[in-house]
């Protein structure tokens, strides 16, 4: 078997967010927001997946959009490219979610809290080394929540996921497997089996279930995102170069002017020395020392020799 890859975003509301696909979005929402616990047991896909009809359109596949237990809203998106501007599109998305869901004269209280869950393909930070982490509003020095949580950020970062299909043991791991390796895999793991909606999801990115219509924007959405890379390397290059010369021609340009200096100073002394030794045959050290600015012990140096 053939599978497409869950990390491109087609193929991810293919996965997640299709009409049939309830089951498959409430066991990865347990997984990755609830530690495999329970908590969801209902949801609406609120933008079910629809073919798209117009060629090459990004804005066709956006996140997967679902109201879950208690009434609250996630949004998902699956990122394989670290754009700039991506983190305050993040916010932008949350916050939008939260405020759309009023119309004019309704009461706050009516405001549902809204997850915005972010899986990337790259590395957002650094300092952590936690795969998930969790971003909720607090006060600046001490650290106190705000007293709602209704706008929370979560984020996976999957190449921080390393573990092997052996070492597999909760829910979180073999979903953040499934996105990670799906599309290494030919075919359907002993362990991902024993999750029904994971072998569903499987059966779903089973590339010989896609139409010939799906198969294309695939295609054209793994090439976009190849030659996206490339041009992200490129740019990386150039700038590495541009500042590799840059650097040399500053470095050559400090070079000389440190030469210069140093040669205007060496002159100076030349010349103080040569002063100072006329002097010394008509004044005493002291008046010399004075005269030229060298010090007394330099003048009794050039006197001993």
């Amino acid at each position: 078997m053939i599978f497409i890859n869950p990390k491109t975003d087609f193929a991810f509301k293919k996965i997640f967010g299709s009409q049939q696909s309830k089951d498959i979005l409430i066991s990865f929402l347990n997984g990755i927001l609830y530690e495999g616990h329970p908590t969801i047991k209902d949801l609406e896909i609120l933008n079910p997946y629809l073919v798209p009809k117009i060629r090459g359109l990004k804005d066709t596949y956006l996140d997967v959009k679902a109201k879950i237990t208690s009434n609250k809203i996630v949004i998902i998106e699956m990122q394989v490219l670290n754009l700039e501007g991506f983190e305050k599109r993040i916010l932008y998305n949350a916050a939008k979610s939260y405020s759309t869901q009023l119309d004019s004269g309704d009461d706050y209280t009516l405001l549902n809290p809204v997850i915005a869950l972010t899986i990337t393909d790259f590395d957002m930070f650094t300092g952590l080394d936690k795969i998930i982490s969790r971003f909720l509003l607090k006060e600046k020095d001490y650290l106190i929540d705000y007293p709602i949580y209704d706008i929370e950020l979560v984020f996976v970062e999957l190449p921080k996921f390393n573990k092997q299909l052996s070492d597999l043991d909760t829910l979180t791991d073999k979903w953040l497997y499934f996105l990670k390796s799906a599309k290494q895999l030919d075919t359907v793991p002993e362990q991902m089996r024993e999750v029904p909606e994971i072998q569903k999801a499987f059966e779903v990115a089973n590339q010989a279930n896609l139409s010939l219509e799906e198969l294309e924007d695939l295609e054209h959405r793994e090439i976009y995102i190849h030659d996206q890379r490339n041009i992200i390397r490129r740019a990386l290059r150039q700038g590495l170069e541009q500042g590799l010369e840059q650097g040399r021609e500053q470095g050559l340009e400090q070079g000389r002017e440190q030469g210069l200096e140093q040669g205007r100073e060496q002159g100076i002394q030349e010349t103080k020395i040569e002063i100072a030794k006329r002097l010394l045959e008509v004044l005493d050290e002291e008046s010399v020392s004075q005269n030229t600015g060298l010090s007394l012990e330099e003048i009794q140096q050039l006197k001993s020799e």
